[in-house]
Parts: structure tokens; C-alpha cells; sequence
């Protein structure tokens, strides 16, 4: 069976699970938009801008665990999307964005909104391709979601020339992908699991840093339970706010220069650091001789990469984080850390994390957020910053 590219793409999306694309019009991706028309199957989400439209596509898959998909035209279409690749570049986020191309005849011609998206994207996404041939079609689109969701999550541009979008081909789409070279990692070492749960037995002030990779692999409930086992206090990274209620009786605080006094003291008085999805960037370890310095640092990560990359760790395990947590969970054991739970409590009570509700009669920040969860008990804040 023949079929045009653009529908090529759409029943892809339909087999790869996709029920909301974040897509905008233009002259190089208009017959993707005529064959979307016609599928009921999948929800348009239309932005007034493609810089909104990826960062909600962010969101979404945040929030979902699922590849946020994004599909603009060329040029400015494709530019604008630059920013929120890179975001979920750092972060983690599941992204295939689908970008309108000039056709391959006059691609290198300064043609009418050409761009180099690949060339503009390629470090600061996990993959960037340019189809060339019509054939190719589906298997790039496979491999796209494929890369995108597994390992360390990550965005994948796929960019579309307007000829092969149109280009009559194969229907046919892959159902298994085998991509040289790319070999995430699967499964949990379980030997590496019982050396670090056996340092954190003999620990006698231990400490949870958790990142941004439990929330990612939406290990929540998981990492909680593990809490709640082995009675270790928690901190976590900006990214990592709300893997555990803050409400929770072991929940310290945020760590680094946006962090609190008593996590930061924590990290500098503990004598076992078990760090969970957390690449230990600046924000976090400050000045990197003088972080968690009587510490002995277990790290788990799905980036093999980012172990040991700029904090030196002693028990490295590379695997996904909610995989990880549940061979924790059945192995560990609760720890007496009454004591140094009471002392981190101290440090928190003598040195809170306030600020005056008015300064000179004018209202604070600390006010207005006050009386906001005072009406609001269930509201979600969004924040920016700057």
C-alpha cells in the first residue's frame, strides 16, 4: 500500500500512543495539517506562538510521562522552538518535534525560510535528523520516539522536507528499532544496590538528595515509601520539588543557594549523601572542594554521564530511577536516625527560611504567597525566573 508522508506521519503518531500534538500552520508543514484533519484520534493544541507551544508541550509531558510531540513549519517556525529544546535538553523531557522543511532540491540555497535547524539544535538536543528520502520516513519517526523516551529522557527534532511530506511511499511502520551505537541502559545491578544499602546501614547521619529524575520517572509514591522505611531525612533540587510532600515529617528542604539553611548545614554534616536523578550542577554543590565534605556519596542516575561527572562519587548506579527505588524498597531496613533528625530540626527552627510580611508598610512577597494558600488551599502556583 502507497501512501503520502504526511499520513505516514499521522498513523505513526496514532501507533506510538500520541493523543495531543502542539502544532502551528505554515507553508511547510500545511499537509501535515490537512491529514490531521481527518484523525479524530488525536487532540490539536493550537498556541499563539511556537515558543508557548513547545514549552506546553514541556508540560505535558512533565506532568504526563509521555513524549510531548510539536510540529511547526520552517524558518521562524523552527527557530522558535530553540529555547524549549534546550530546556528539555537539561532537564530531561521527552520531546519529537516535527519541523517543516524547504524541499531537499533547494535545501543549502538560502531558499525562502530555510534554516539549518539540525545544525542550529545538535547540542542542545538528543538527536537531530533531516529525512532525504521518502522511504526512510517511518523508521525515523520510530527511532525519534524511541531515542526520545528511553535512557535519559530527552528532544529529538525531525525535520521535513516539503517534497517528502508529500512524496507518495511505503506504508509500512516499524514495530522494533536497533540503532547501532545507541544502547541505553536497562535493568537495575543489584550488586551495586546492596553495596549502597549496606553504606547506608553503617551511616550514622545519612542523607536522601534527590533530583529532578524521580519526578521524571514519576517514582513519587516509590521514593516516599522508601522513606518512610528507612526513616532518612530528605533534601532535593529545585527540580526535584514536590517527588515528596513537603508536609512530610522527614522533608527538609530545597538544597543549594536557593536552599535552606538547615538542608545546606545537612549536606555539610552528613556522613552518608544517597543522591537519586541529580546531575549536582553549580546550583546545588557551590564551590564543588567544599560540598558534602565527611560524605560518603551514593549516586544513582540514568546518565552514565553525569555520575562522577563533577562530584566524584563512591558507589556509582546507573539506572533509572524508579526501577532503582524498587529494588531498594523490599532490601532496606530502617535506620536509627532519630538524633540527627532532631538536630537538622534545630538548625531549621534556629535559622528559618521567612521573610517579613511588610517592609516600610509596603506588603512582601512573603504576604501575598501567605494569603494565597490561605483562599487557596488547592491552588497551583506557577513561577518563572526572571
Amino acid at each position: 500500500m502507497q501512501i503520502t508522508g504526511s499520513q505516514l506521519i499521522i498513523n505513526s503518531l496514532i501507533e506510538e500512543g500520541v493523543d495531543k500534538i502542539f502544532a502551528y500552520p505554515g507553508g511547510y508543514d500545511k499537509d501535515i495539517f490537512d491529514a490531521l484533519y481527518h484523525e479524530k484520534d488525536i487532540e490539536l493544541i493550537l498556541p499563539r506562538h511556537e515558543q508557548g507551544l513547545i514549552h506546553a508541550a514541556e508540560g505535558y509531558a512533565r506532568s504526563t510521562g509521555k513524549v510531548g510531540v510539536c510540529l511547526v513549519t520552517s524558518g521562524p517556525g523552527a527557530t522558535n522552538l530553540v529555547t524549549g529544546i534546550a530546556d528539555a535538553n537539561y532537564d530531561g523531557i521527552p520531546l519529537v518535534c516535527f519541523t517543516g522543511q524547504v524541499a531537499t532540491s533547494v535545501i543549502g540555497n538560502d531558499a525562502f525560510q530555510e534554516v539549518d535547524i539540525v545544525g542550529i539544535t545538535r547540542t542542545i538536543s538528543k538527536y537531530s535528523t533531516t529525512i532525504r528520502k521518502r522511504e526512510d520516513l517511518g523508521r525515523a519517526i520510530k527511532e525519534a520516539f524511541y531515542i526520545a523516551r528511553t535512557g535519559k529522557p530527552g528532544p529529538v527534532i525531525v525535520d521535513l522536507p516539503s517534497n517528502i511530506v508529500s512524496e507518495i511511499g511505503p506504508a509500512e511502520y516499524p514495530e522494533t528499532v536497533n540503532i547501532r551505537g545507541y544502547k541505553p541502559s536497562k535493568g537495575v545491578h543489584i550488586g551495586q544496590i546492596k553495596k549502597a544499602l549496606e553504606m547506608l546501614k553503617n551511616a550514622k547521619k545519612p542523607l536522601f538528595l534527590i533530583g529532578g529524575g524521580v519526578n521524571i520517572s514519576h517514582a513519587n509514591e516509590e521514593f516516599e515509601k522508601l522513606v518512610n522505611i528507612t526513616k532518612v531525612p530528605v533534601i532535593t533540587t529545585i527540580m526535584e520539588k514536590g517527588a515528596i510532600p513537603t508536609k512530610h515529617p522527614l522533608f527538609i528542604g530545597n538544597v543549594g543557594m536557593h536552599g535552606s539553611y538547615a538542608s545546606n548545614k545537612a549536606v555539610n554534616e552528613c556522613d552518608v549523601l544517597f543522591s537519586i536523578g541529580t546531575r549536582f550542577n553549580d546550583r546545588v554543590t557551590g564551590r564543588i572542594a567544599e560540598f558534602a565534605p565527611n560524605a560518603k556519596i551514593i549516586h544513582i542516575d540514568i546518565d552514565s554521564a553525569s555520575i562522577s561527572r563533577n562530584i566524584v562519587v563512591n558507589i556509582p548506579i546507573v539506572a533509572d530511577a524508579k526501577a532503582a527505588i524498587n529494588e531498594l524498597i523490599p532490601l532496606a531496613q530502617e535506620l536509627y536516625t532519630k538524633k540527627w533528625v532532631n538536630q537538622i530540626k534545630a538548625w531549621d527552627k534556629e535559622y528559618p527560611v521567612t521573610a517579613p510580611s511588610s517592609v516600610e508598610g509596603r506588603i512582601s512577597p512573603q504576604a501575598i504567597f501567605e494569603n494565597l494558600n490561605k483562599a487557596f488551599t488547592e491552588g497551583i502556583f506557577l513561577t518563572d525566573v526572571g
